[in-house]
């Protein structure tokens, strides 16, 4: 299967870069090829800047990093309307939004204001300035990066903005033996650098397609109904998913299933990606005693298979 040999590629090129975190880098991959936004959450240093520059390298997109800070205004984002004399008009010069990968450097330090201009351009492929709407490029992914809410200087990404992120992802701290690699080899910076573009836009697109493709029978469609059903009732979490959270769980497990060679997904695909792509959306019962993704899993334990 050709897409299947793309794939591998891919992930044996992201797996040189980003050591002992191969099914972290497999649940990026499939995210970019199901056409969502993807949050990495992690403490600082793990790796996370490094792992959205070699996924834009990899899958051959141009990109542009925003390093997010309080002070960052929405315009700096976006871009700004200039009054230019000679052509006595206002001329609107793009910001760094304008890309295909935007690399969102520490999401949750800019302001609430600053995140919404952001979740129009995730939510819409466009944006508007004064009245005017500019499309963005195809394809448009944000790649954000945000440290554990306890650091100082954080404003929490609200519910409506989480829910447009189709995974989130938390790297960890390597074993032992991929820190070794990591504190004796060469700086992983150059290798981005020095990486080749394995993908071009239209090849992602076709992937993308293939992605669709993908069968999901209706007893897989009972189960997914079932997951979601079962995160509303009220005995796991405060808030149940939504139908837009049960489609961005099937167009997951569509990618997943593609890039293990299948052409339908299977009940495996659905639990290989559940809690990257469930828990940052919702909220523990509070007696739990137990984080997001693990209430997840608890909860997926629970509900029987098809």
């Amino acid at each position: 299967m050709h897409a299947q040999h793309k794939i591998r590629s891919l992930l044996d090129q992201l797996n040189t870069v980003i050591v002992g975190k191969s099914a972290r880098v497999q649940d990026c991959v499939a995210c970019l090829l199901a056409g969502g936004h993807l949050l990495i959450e992690d403490v600082p240093g793990v790796g996370k800047t490094t792992l959205a520059h070699a996924l834009a390298h990899t899958f051959g997109l141009q990109f542009a990093r925003v390093q997010f800070t309080a002070d960052l205004m929405p315009s700096d984002l976006i871009g700004v309307s200039v009054y230019e004399r000679g052509k006595e008009a206002f001329v609107f010069h793009p910001g760094p939004v304008f890309t295909q990968v935007l690399l969102a450097d520490e999401i949750n330090r800019a302001s609430p204001k600053t995140q919404s201009a952001l979740l129009e351009a995730m939510e819409e492929k466009q944006v508007s300035v004064e009245g005017e709407t500019s499309a963005l490029p195809q394809p448009f992914f944000v790649i954000a990066t945000q440290n554990p809410h306890d650091q100082l200087g954080t404003y929490a990404l609200p519910e409506s903005q989480l829910d447009r992120f189709l995974m989130r992802i938390s790297l960890g701290y390597p074993d032992r033996e991929a820190e070794r690699l990591l504190l004796a080899g060469s700086d992983r910076r150059d290798m981005v650098s020095a990486m080749l573009p394995l993908l071009s836009a239209p090849e992602l697109a076709d992937l993308q397609r293939q992605v669709l493709a993908v069968h999901a029978a209706e007893p897989l469609l009972n189960y997914v109904q079932d997951l979601v059903a079962a995160t509303r009732s009220g005995h796991w979490f405060l808030q149940g998913l939504s139908p837009r959270a049960g489609i961005a769980l099937v167009r997951a497990a569509k990618a997943q299933a593609l890039i293990c060679g299948r052409d339908y997904v299977a009940p495996d695909d659905v639990q290989a990606i559940v809690a990257q792509t469930m828990a940052h959306r919702l909220v523990p019962v509070g007696n739990a005693g137990r984080g997001a993704v693990e209430q997840v899993r608890a909860m997926v334990e629970a509900v029987p298979l098809p």
